[in-house]
């Protein structure tokens, strides 16, 4: 079994329902283990509203090209329009990490290529795991947040 960490957004619609839709889609795909608090961020790159993010640690044991796919399904399936870059988005399921991999195949770059750019990220990675260590970096996540450049606002969402 693999360890793989998933970022979770919406701006566009009832964003709250669309997280909690995304997450019951994922349960029927992979073993989820750990759920983040949801935060209210503000758009970095996008035009819209402000977003509400998460991200969740699972299990699996299928392999990274399988788990892009499923959720690329999933975004499809939930509405989600890749037209056009840097639009809003009814969901938008981003995937951070499998283990301490580091893979670059076509379409496919673990870790994330901006997950060490990205506060909206990094702090709900913080709180499902204090002891995250960037396999690339070679950095903790508190290293990180700590000399981050990316000011946009992250808000626990109560």
């Amino acid at each position: 079994m693999s360890f793989i960490y998933l970022g979770i957004g919406s701006n566009k619609g009832n964003k709250l329902s669309n997280i909690k839709e995304a997450l019951k889609y994922l349960k029927e795909k992979i073993q989820i283990t750990r759920v983040s608090s949801l935060y209210l961020t503000e758009p970095v790159d996008i035009e819209g509203e402000w977003f509400i993010n998460c991200v969740l640690e699972a299990k699996t044991e299928k392999q990274p090209l399988k788990v892009l796919e499923e959720l690329l399904e999933i975004e499809k399936g939930m509405g989600r329009m890749r037209t056009k870059k840097k639009r809003p988005r009814v969901i938008d399921l981003d995937f951070l990490l499998y283990d301490d991999k580091i893979i670059k195949e076509e379409g496919l770059i673990i870790p994330h290529p901006r997950l060490h750019t990205r506060r909206f990220v990094l702090i709900p990675l913080r709180e499902i795991n204090p002891q995250f260590f960037h396999p690339l970096l070679k950095k903790s996540v508190n290293e990180i947040l700590k000399n981050l450049k990316d000011n946009h606002r992250v808000i626990k969402f109560t």
